[in-house]
């Protein structure tokens, strides 16, 4: 037997003193923002109000957060007067044609859709490579869009520094598989869509796209499709050698569209200018945000990175050369967006008003 739905109730002035801030999530009925609401409820965030905002597909649609539940809205102008935080989690049209209404409201701006990657004043932000560096995020009173780093980069940029820490890389060669969930909801769909058509001898659908994607391997679109292959895989390492710095190993990708629903998988190439032992590196790799697993039958995959903070790995030497290693690792990319963008948004609490509802 269901519970009852528990109905929303107003705040009151000591939890509003408590959780100051006001909260939009754009996009909240996509694979992300529902990522996003989660990561906000798990991580304690101060919102005493959290919009839930998407287009007309999803108006009604009921959500919970934390203890309440909610409806999604739509997407107005007056739906960004008061807010603190906006956090973009749709397509990339629908983050252009509202961004600019939230910023002139006072917002501050997440985005996890890269619509606003190269507008003026945005920065390209990972939480947890500034961390690695020892970087401390500028206060501005109004800061420009803070777009989250893409979770391959992410995973890639981590591994790297430090890698670093215990000895030169000379080469860092990567072969990345990516999800249909990056496409969102519409990528999950057809990719299901394919797979069920496959097997009853039906056409394929190819909206997204644009090719064959169910049991396949591919490293190029159809030529209808938006974004392509090619373009990710750029977004990639622009975002790599934002997030790494200068000083970090140079990077080679290979971009892969695999045939899974959830989650990034990397074969990594590392390569150092001295022989160095698993051991060391296996330490230096391990911490916050990075599980080294060292059983067969624990060995990384989509499947068991699904619904995890950390970037599992594990660590090989190579048959041939001495001075190489593979890195074998998995992380949920939608996950680890979800996590950035929370934290962003955390290392800017201290630039907004507290004590007061706006």
């Amino acid at each position: 037997m269901s519970s009852p739905i528990k109905p929303a109730t107003a705040p009151t002035i000591e939890s509003s003193r408590a959780k100051p801030y006001r909260v939009a999530i754009v996009g909240a009925a996509s694979l992300c923002g529902k990522e996003v609401a989660e990561v906000l409820n798990d991580r304690n965030f101060p919102a005493v109000d959290v919009k839930l905002l998407d287009d007309d597909e999803s108006l009604g649609q009921l959500e919970t957060m934390g203890d309440e539940v909610t409806f999604i809205q739509r997407v107005r102008h007056e739906q960004f007067e008061h807010l603190d935080f906006t956090f973009f989690a749709s397509d990339p049209g629908s983050t252009r044609k509202s961004w600019k209404t939230a910023r002139d409201a006072g917002s501050a701006l997440v985005d996890l859709s890269y619509a606003l990657e190269d507008e003026p004043g945005a920065t390209i932000r990972s939480p947890w490579t500034e961390r690695q560096r020892g970087l401390t995020p500028a206060l501005e009173l109004q800061p420009g869009p803070c777009v989250v780093a893409h979770p391959a980069a992410v995973s890639l940029a981590l591994l790297a520094l430090r890698a670093q820490k215990v000895a030169k890389v000379r080469h860092l060669i990567a072969s990345v598989h990516e999800p249909a969930s990056e496409h969102g909801q519409k990528g999950m769909d057809e990719l299901h869509e394919q797979t069920v058509n496959l097997l009853s001898f039906q056409e394929l659908p190819k909206n997204i796209f644009d090719t064959q994607i169910a049991f396949n391997l591919t490293e190029t679109y159809g030529p209808n499709a938006s974004p392509t292959l090619q373009s990710v895989k750029q977004r990639i390492l622009k975002h790599y050698q934002r997030i790494a710095g200068s000083d970090a190993p140079l990077l080679s990708v290979q971009l892969v569209q695999a045939p899974i629903f959830h989650g990034h998988v990397f074969s990594l190439y590392l390569e150092t200018e001295q022989p160095l032992a698993l051991g060391d590196l296996s330490q230096a790799l391990a911490g916050e945000h990075v599980t080294v697993t060292r059983q067969a039958d624990d060995s990384p995959s989509n499947v068991n990175a699904a619904g995890q903070g950390d970037i599992l790995i594990s660590v090989t030497r190579d048959e041939n050369y001495p001075n190489g290693v593979w890195i074998w690792a998995a992380s949920d990319n939608l996950r680890i967006a979800a996590v950035a963008a929370v934290e962003c948004a955390e290392t800017m609490t201290p630039t907004r008003p507290r004590g007061q509802i706006q």
